[in-house]
């Protein structure tokens, strides 16, 4: 019997993540390995932030449990079984609200593709662009070299927000509903704002702090974003960026959300 890991998924866990597995494709071999464990080997992955050959023998053979990882990022199966859990808790599928923040994090030795530095909190490494809504679940994820200002970040997370479509012939913007996007004032500029206006229709709120005000405040709406970022510390694969790949990053951030999802559903 495989010894029951903290990161593992419980009965009613699975039971709401089950139905949103990819049935198996028909023709050719029937699909042998446990689904369960290919998940409970992934969240392994996530929150003990080892490498994949370091895989206890107690699950499948890491190269089957790296190739649904990789082949589910590829084709949106990750995304879709979030956003799919996040309008499972009584959340309209578009918000009228959202906020969004940047964080800048190292990245490991070997990590060389998209990676910069960040002149104002002196990081060298990637920076993580997030739209969240008004409980703090992930809308969207972008990663960029931590180089990347905060609107130039911005203008790619709308630009893969717009991209999301539903209804017959994908005409039907999946967010219509939204407005207003709470931000903090390194996304101030009125050029930058009315561009957001004039491309996207949604308004841009900055959200600051008083200048007598000094030390740790916390400000309306910008600290669920931050409460986000925070989630993120309980999987030890975020601590530090060590995928080559950024989108692979991307991933890794939508599980971890989806992990926090079937948490607080079950």
């Amino acid at each position: 019997m495989n010894p029951s890991y903290p990161s593992n998924l419980t009965s009613e866990q699975w039971k709401l993540l089950s139905g949103l597995i990819p049935k198996p494709k028909t023709g050719g071999r029937k699909r042998r390995v446990d689904m369960q464990a290919i998940v409970n080997a992934i969240l392994y992955i996530l929150c003990a932030g080892c490498a994949w050959r370091m895989l206890p023998n107690d699950f499948p053979k890491w190269k089957t449990v790296y190739h649904y990882f990789r082949q589910w990022r590829k084709d949106g199966t990750w995304q879709e079984m979030h956003e799919r859990l996040r309008i499972s808790q009584n959340r309209e599928a578009s918000p009228s609200e959202a906020i969004m923040d940047s964080q800048s994090i190292e990245t490991a030795t070997m990590v060389s593709k998209e990676v910069g530095y960040d002149s104002g909190k002196k990081i060298k490494g990637r920076k993580r662009h997030i739209l969240v809504d008004t409980l703090g679940l992930l809308i969207v994820v972008v990663i960029t070299a931590a180089s990347v200002s905060e609107q130039a970040g911005a203008k790619q997370v709308f630009s893969k927000l717009d991209q999301v479509r539903v209804g017959v012939a994908r005409r039907r913007h999946r967010f219509h509903r939204l407005i207003t996007i709470w931000v903090d004032g390194r996304y101030r500029g009125q050029n930058f704002q009315h561009w957001v206006i004039d491309v996207y229709r949604w308004i841009l709120s900055v959200v600051t702090r008083h200048e007598e005000q000094k030390g740790f405040v916390v400000l309306p709406k910008r600290w669920l974003v931050e409460r986000t970022f925070g989630w993120f510390n309980w999987c030890r694969r975020l601590s530090k960026d060590y995928e080559i790949l950024p989108e692979t990053t991307e991933t890794f951030v939508y599980i971890a959300m989806i992990r926090l999802m079937l948490k607080q559903l079950a």
